[in-house]
């Protein structure tokens, strides 16, 4: 789809899987901040970018443009991605970002798949989150729980033409991933699922599934454990879409699972270990949301400010009243603010530093932000906002699910508090 148009980004990324990122305090070399150059030694704001960086986030900025935007309208509409959309983000290596070059993916770095994952949302939220799951929840799971032959076996496909699904949810628990209900029965060298699952990114386009289930309810959460499931098993049955509010182009659906039988070797990592691998995987997950949050948030704002210098009122552009200054000024800076949250705590996690406070800290305060900013978005542009010929008015519809999925903004929030109040106790 993009050959001849976007230079490849696998072979690019590639150049990048040899880029060692270093603390601020240490960073060297030639990078960009923003339309800024900076040169030499010395410590570096969050949002500096290497000259590799910079040029990967340009082409996948260029991609999103050339090739998504055109069918942003129509996959709104019809409530499904585009085929092309999903070849092109294959062939151009941004669904294999950290897979490591001997599997065919690019061999990347994870902050490499969080600019990605902004650039798409500035453009389209939906093809965003099809290409966070796969390259944080998904690789995730792969890279750190499961056994060697797994790897083998599906990171080849997963980089190249296999999109993967992550089930937790259930129709009577989402942030409650203690209470879910789908149950795992040893037979033989085989376990045996049984239950349903909801809201499932991906479902409908997935190839693979991991899916979470309980083979010991007396011992509650720990007896929580993790499977890989490939969608043609019998028994595996993906539902209907759900008609949502926003980021309609993305498939969520309901799974049925009626004694679907899955090999032992399947198992991820050990029995009862399988709510730990959600957490820790949704922990990284959640930068992921935020980057997609600050993607939409820059969209949105793009459009209004762009407006806002072409539509006049009382004699002069509407920008440049000095309401008008102000209110741009304010949502830039909450958009810089959340981009910080998030760049931090992706550095953090490649650096291998604890980050689970300030995950939370990006996703909430992120998806707070792209809330509100689209909303005025819509204000400043007035009816021409209101209407689907605008992207804004997508925008805004798109928002709202940040605040709701891979853990609410409560959810966010208690988990902010515990960790602080960790934190103080170890301070005594």
């Amino acid at each position: 789809m993009a050959t001849g148009l976007v230079r490849s980004l696998s072979v690019q990324l590639q150049r990048l899987a040899g880029h060692v990122i270093r603390p601020a305090t240490a960073a060297v070399g030639n990078g960009s901040y923003g339309n800024r150059r900076w040169m030499g030694t010395g410590a570096l704001p969050l949002t500096a970018l290497t000259e590799e960086e910079q040029m990967m986030k340009e082409t996948v900025a260029r991609f999103a443009r050339e090739h998504i935007q055109p069918l942003v309208r129509k996959m709104d509409e019809e409530s499904r991605m585009d085929k092309s959309v999903l070849d092109g983000l294959f062939q151009q290596g941004l669904m294999g970002i950290e897979i490591d070059t001997k599997y065919g993916g690019a061999g990347s770095t994870f902050f490499t798949s969080i600019l990605a994952i902004e650039e798409l949302a500035k453009v389209d939220p939906s093809v965003s989150v099809l290409c966070d799951v796969q390259n944080t929840l998904i690789y995730d799971c792969f890279e750190r729980f499961c056994s060697q032959e797994l790897k083998e076996k599906y990171f080849p496909r997963l980089a190249t033409d296999l999109i993967g699904s992550y089930c937790l949810s259930e129709p009577h628990c989402g942030a409650d991933a203690f209470a879910l209900r789908t149950t795992a029965k040893k037979d033989g060298d085989h376990w045996v699922l049984n239950g349903q699952k909801s809201w499932i990114t991906n479902a409908d386009h997935a190839g693979v599934f991991i899916v979470f289930a309980n083979i010991d309810f007396s011992k509650k959460y720990k007896g929580i454990s993790a499977f890989v499931v490939d969608r043609d098993t019998p028994g595996f049955t993906v539902g209907k879409g759900e008609d949502k509010l926003g980021i309609r182009a993305s498939s969520t659906c309901p799974l049925y699972l009626e004694n679907v039988r899955v090999p032992e070797a399947n198992v991820i990592g050990e029995l009862g270990k399988g709510y730990k691998y959600a957490i820790e995987a949704l922990n990284v997950g959640r930068i992921g949301i935020g980057a997609q949050m600050v993607g939409l948030a820059k969209g949105a704002l793009e459009c209004a400010v762009d407006y806002s210098h072409e539509r006049e009122a009382f004699g002069q552009k509407i920008a440049d009243f000095q309401a008008m200054e102000h209110q741009r000024a304010r949502l830039a800076t909450e958009i810089e603010a959340a981009a910080l949250l998030v760049y931090n705590s992706a550095r953090m996690k490649e650096q291998g530093i604890p980050f689970v406070k300030e995950a939370a800290m990006a996703k909430w305060y992120s998806s707070e932000v792209a809330c509100h900013v689209s909303s005025r978005c819509v204000e400043i542009m007035g009816g021409v906002g209101f209407i689907k010929d605008n992207p804004v008015e997508k925008f805004y519809r798109d928002s709202k699910i940040g605040q709701i999925y891979e853990g609410p903004s409560n959810i966010q929030l208690n988990t902010i508090a515990k960790c602080m109040d960790a934190e103080r106790k170890l301070s005594k």
